[in-house]
Formats: C-alpha cells, sequence, structure tokens
C-alpha cells in the first residue's frame, strides 16, 4: 500500500484528498501538514512514497512555492512530488516541473485526476491535468519539463525590469532605444506565456535572476 502524505492550508481541501486518495484501498494518507514547516517537520518523522501539496501555502520560511520545491528536491530527490494548484499560468507549469515536481493537478480537477497522479508517479511517470496540458499545448512547450529559452538581451531585460528599474532606466543603462526595450520585454512574455508584469516578476525571482 502506497504511503501519502498532503500539505494544504485549508483542512476542508485535505479531508477530501484523504477521501479520493483512499478510495481505491491502495493507498493509506499517513499524515497531513498544513504549511511548508509543518510539512518539513512531518517530513522528518514519517516515511511517505508520495506527497502531494499545494504551491504555495502562507507563513513560515518556505512560503514560496518554488522554494518549497527546491528543498524538497534536494532533501529528498527520490519522493515524487504532486502539486495540487490553482494557479494556470504556463510559466509557473513549466518553472515547477524545473524545479522537482512530477505532477500537476488542477484543484478543480483533482477528484477525477489526483488517483491517477498517484499511480503515474508511482510507476516513474509524469502527470499534467488535462485541462493544463491543454495549455501547454497550444503554448508549444513541448516537453513541459523544460523551462522556456529567452535570448541573453531579453533575459537582461526581464532581470532588470525585476530588479525594478523601468522601460526607459534600462534603455539609457544598455544604450538601446525604449521602443527596443519594450519589444524584447513583450517577446519575453510571449515566449514565457505571461501577461501581466506580476507575474514577470514573479517568474525571475523563481529563476533567481533577483533575489
Amino acid at each position: 500500500m502506497l504511503r501519502v502524505i498532503i500539505a494544504d492550508d485549508h483542512p476542508i481541501v485535505r479531508i477530501g484528498q484523504r477521501v479520493v486518495i483512499e478510495a481505491n484501498g491502495k493507498c493509506k494518507v499517513v499524515g497531513e501538514a498544513e504549511g511548508p514547516d509543518d510539512l518539513l517537520r512531518l517530513l522528518e518523522i514519517t516515511s511517505c512514497d508520495v506527497l502531494v501539496t499545494d504551491f504555495a501555502m502562507p507563513g513560515g520560511q518556505q512560503a514560496d512555492g518554488y522554494g518549497l520545491l527546491s528543498l524538497l528536491h534536494r532533501q529528498y530527490p527520490e519522493l515524487p512530488v504532486i502539486l495540487v494548484t490553482m494557479f494556470a499560468n504556463v510559466a509557473t507549469l513549466r518553472a515547477s516541473f524545473a524545479h522537482g515536481a512530477r505532477a500537476i493537478v488542477a484543484k478543480s480537477a483533482s477528484a477525477k485526476e489526483l488517483p491517477l497522479a498517484i499511480r503515474a508517479v508511482s510507476a516513474g511517470q509524469t502527470f499534467v491535468s488535462e485541462c493544463l496540458r491543454v495549455q501547454l499545448v497550444e503554448a508549444g512547450t513541448g516537453d513541459q519539463s523544460q523551462q522556456p529559452q529567452l535570448s541573453g538581451k531579453e533575459r537582461e531585460v526581464v532581470r532588470m525590469l525585476a530588479s525594478g528599474m523601468t522601460v526607459s532606466q534600462i534603455a539609457a543603462r544598455v544604450n538601446r532605444s525604449i521602443s527596443t526595450i519594450s519589444k524584447q520585454k513583450s517577446t519575453a512574455m510571449s515566449r514565457l506565456c505571461i501577461s501581466t508584469d506580476v507575474d514577470l516578476f514573479a517568474y525571475a525571482r523563481s529563476c533567481g535572476m533577483v533575489p
């Protein structure tokens, strides 16, 4: 029987996940956590075969989803991690795989797809919810585990924007026109399938471009 730990800051979500996970009689929830620090303490004392966790849980030292994923991957490299999330941003999905996630399940589809994801990762495979997989395909990602590739200048512009500089300031710094910088920003966002500055800055932080 597969031992599963679940982590989510909403008790009602954990109750629902436990019911779904244990319904087929092949899995047993051996622990629950309500936040990142709680999860890390639980993993130290409880062995499991699969971890099902929310992407971003508030509070604690590891509230950032990417930071938690990276830490889990370093400390428990053989533990399959399934993200159950409301995030539907393609760049977030790509980066999550790059940071060690083995499966991503949309919360809207968790009841029917969570058991499929557990079965997949326990067999050494990856899994993406159907609704999210459609977005990845439409975005032309190919292998979803690969992060999108930016040119050197695009990456430079994204890094400067995320560090707090404006398009005009970047243009003056690198001696390029404002229109050129704006176009490189737009092209980078298109490659990343990002539509807002907030998501762009989040991507830059997740990839280590800025602290």
